[in-house]
């Protein structure tokens, strides 16, 4: 294999985001490109998230090594989403993509959402055949201002339908009081034993209305301070806790599939749910409500997969912790019947963690789909 490190320049945010001044001064985004060597392929395939590290992405040979250039992106947000805009996200795929076809030359570019990608690769290509976003929530760029290239296909790969209503089915409705997550309602705790698993149908009814309504509380508190910080403070960081409390990891009979029960992608879902490094654990008021508010938040398959004029491609494993396979399902009704292939991977991981098999059965049925759609 081949690899290269790619550098294309990135539109400026109008705040600082991003601690780093090396970073903010250097003005650009990188991926990792990885190409069979003696091969000249003419369809690269970009591998996105907003913020995971995409350099070393675990399908990078193995498309590589079924004749495409394979790229994995690093946005400006990489390993930190606290201050995350999910528009200046977009703004980063396009350089990329533009680096892609003017620079290095290929005719065809196809965008990969994977996991939480699936929040901006949506979101991009329908902003990139008609843009209309003028002022996101929170603040942030106005995407009719600037050059967005389409791609020419879209894949969807162990993919959610968005941060927003991801971090919703995870909150942890029991927390009263923001400050102190230990002081707990127990009539909607899903780690007290007397409300299951298995949990009564009432009772998830009720503890799914109370997650809505905790992200509402979360999104009129960032409102308030944005309005109450004084003159020349930008915006207010804070910490979520209890972003892992997710029904279905305890409760097999919650939308069945061949997950494990009794664990997530971070292990016991009760530490997880506490963790530090954890989903949405930090943030801001700007960027609560840019990324995490059910109400507020662009970044959502389901509202811009209906616009995709190009083809799409759901690859999704049946025994995923995380993206679930209803997320697949939600995505594929959602997106144009007609452009829309849907695809289980049967026992697959988020991951793949040691499911090199599934791993690469995912990434042929990807490699195949492309060469029959372009």
């Amino acid at each position: 294999m081949e690899r290269h490190l790619l550098a294309a320049p990135s539109a400026p945010s109008s705040r600082v985001d991003v601690y780093s001044g090396v970073a903010r001064l250097a003005a650009t985004v990188w991926a990792s490109e990885v190409v069979a060597e003696g091969r000249q392929p003419d369809t690269a395939i970009m591998f996105v998230h907003p913020t995971s590290n995409m350099l070393g992405h675990y399908a990078l040979t193995p498309l590589a090594q079924r004749g495409f250039a394979a790229v994995g992106l690093t946005t400006r947000y990489v390993g930190n989403d606290s201050s995350l805009v999910t528009e200046n996200v977009l703004l980063d795929i396009a350089s990329m993509v533009r680096h892609l076809r003017e620079e290095r030359g290929y005719r065809r570019v196809v965008l990969v959402g994977n996991s939480g990608g699936a929040s901006v690769v949506p979101y991009y290509q329908a902003q990139a055949q008609h843009a209309t976003v003028t002022d996101p929530p929170g603040g942030g760029p106005d995407l009719t201002e600037y050059d967005l290239p389409p791609a020419d296909a879209v894949v969807m790969l162990m993919a959610h339908s968005g941060r927003a209503r991801l971090v919703t089915e995870w909150l942890d409705p029991a927390i009263l009081d923001e400050a102190s997550p230990f002081v707990r309602d127990p009539d909607l705790d899903m780690f007290d034993e007397r409300n299951g698993p298995p949990y009564t149908p009432e009772f998830v009814a009720r503890y799914r209305a109370a997650q809505v309504q905790r992200n509402r509380r979360i999104s009129r508190w960032a409102e308030q301070m944005l309005r109450a910080v004084p003159d020349g403070v930008d915006d207010f960081p804070f910490v979520v806790h209890g972003t892992y409390a997710d029904l279905r990891s305890l409760d097999p009979g919650l939308e069945p599939s061949d997950r494990e029960i009794g664990v997530s992608l971070w292990g016991d879902p009760f530490a997880a749910n506490f963790l530090p490094a954890a989903i949405a654990r930090y943030t801001t008021a700007r960027s609560w409500l840019n990324q995490w508010s059910i109400d507020h938040a662009q970044g959502d398959a389901l509202r811009w997969l209906p616009r995709s004029k190009v083809p799409v491609l759901i690859v999704y494993g049946t025994g995923d912790t995380a993206a679930h396979p209803q997320h697949a399902l939600d995505m594929a009704a959602a997106a144009p019947e007609p452009l829309t292939t849907l695809v289980p991977i049967k026992s697959a991981g988020h991951y793949f963690q040691g499911q090199p098999e599934l791993r690469d059965q995912a990434c042929q049925h990807i490699a195949e789909w492309v060469r029959a759609q372009l």
